[in-house]
């Protein structure tokens, strides 16, 4: 299925998953900027996908890495179990070393 693009406001597609028993899934974002669609129309364009395969490479890459919060909790459990952490000064002063 191809995007849709209704009066420069709407941006649909549709993502084949094994949710709801394999049926497609449709996400639609409203209120879409017309530069912002134009903009992600000429870099799908630019990279040799349609719209629709290019936004769903990017969704599909977005939700597979962890959000930054949940790399945030990682982290800080990891400092809670082994009592370790470091100071900034310490931090910066690795960093400066490793610029050596």
């Amino acid at each position: 299925m191809r995007p849709t693009h209704a009066n420069g406001r709407t941006l649909a597609f549709q993502q084949q998953t094994q949710q709801h028993g394999g049926m497609p899934v449709s996400i639609t974002i409203r209120h879409v900027p017309t530069e912002v669609r134009n903009e992600l129309a000429a870099r799908a364009a630019r990279s040799g996908q349609s719209l629709q395969e290019f936004l769903l490479a990017h969704l599909t890459d977005l939700t597979s890495r962890p959000d930054v919060r949940t790399v945030l909790e990682r982290a800080r459990e990891r400092v809670r179990i082994t009592g370790s952490g470091l100071t900034t000064e310490q931090i910066l002063e690795a960093l400066a070393a490793d610029r050596r």
